[in-house]
This record gives structure tokens, C-alpha cells and sequence, in this order.
């Protein structure tokens, strides 16, 4: 009997760091599992250097969602940026998507110029308007070499 209580002692304990081990690692991931407090819509880009997957995505430097997916339409020569926002935020079709970077050699990101009077973007739509990534390696280079 007293065998038997030792090796349940043991499994449970066994099972109890199992479940952290799972939890942190959903926590620290940052892993969105079942998420349906975002919606998705899509931008297209011409230059998107240094953008990705997961990078934020601010509204007036607040957080409101994250890069989803990131792909390649070869018929408009274009990058296709997936952004899942929070259901919370209504765009509108005069919203102006930019690819922005923190500070002066930081991490890419898409900051979201909220429009004021066009129709609202549906789940699953387009922000049309964007602006592309600023190279700053190729601003530098006109620089030094006379060309601006």
C-alpha cells in the first residue's frame, strides 16, 4: 500500500510540472491559441524590409494586433502583409498602413493612420492606402556618394 501511494505522489507530481511546463511556454511564446478577439485584414506593400511575422501593430503608438503572415503576389510585384487586429478597431477604407521602424536602427513595425470618414473594412479586407519601408542603408549610401 504504501508503494502504491508513493508512485501516485510521484506521477501527480510528474503530470503538475507537465501542465507549467505547457503554460509558460503558451505564456513566454506568446502563442495565441483560439483566438477570436482579433479580425484579419491585409495590406500590400512595395518594400517591406525587415518586417516580421509577429511584429506589432500600433494605432497611435498603442498596440492593437500583430503581423500574421507575410507573402509574395508575383502578378502586382507586391508584398502582402496579413495584420490581425483587435475586434475592437474599426478602420475605414481611408486608413493609411505604414511600415515604420523603432527607433533608429530598431525593429520593423506597421503603424496604422486611422482614417475618419470613408466606409468601414470588413473582416478579411484591404487596407488600401500604404506606405513602404525607409532604407536608411540606401539613404546613407546616396548621401556619402553625392546622390541626393
Amino acid at each position: 500500500m504504501k508503494k502504491y501511494s508513493k508512485e501516485t505522489t510521484v506521477g501527480l507530481f510528474v503530470l503538475i510540472g507537465l501542465l507549467l511546463i505547457v503554460y509558460m511556454s503558451v505564456k513566454l511564446g506568446d502563442v495565441r491559441i483560439l483566438s477570436d478577439s482579433h479580425y484579419h485584414v491585409s495590406a500590400s506593400f512595395n518594400d517591406i524590409s525587415g518586417l516580421r511575422i509577429n511584429a506589432p501593430v500600433e494605432i497611435m503608438g498603442v498596440p492593437v494586433g500583430f503581423v500574421d503572415n507575410i507573402s509574395l503576389n508575383l502578378e502586382t510585384q507586391k508584398a502582402i502583409v496579413g495584420l490581425s487586429l483587435e475586434n475592437k478597431i474599426e478602420l475605414t477604407d481611408d486608413a493609411i498602413a505604414s511600415i515604420k521602424t523603432s527607433g533608429l536602427i530598431g525593429d520593423k513595425y506597421v503603424k496604422i493612420a486611422l482614417g475618419g470618414v470613408g466606409d468601414p473594412i470588413e473582416p478579411g479586407g484591404t487596407i488600401i492606402e500604404t506606405e513602404s519601408a525607409i532604407d536608411i542603408e540606401d539613404l546613407i549610401s546616396k548621401y556619402v556618394f553625392g546622390k541626393v
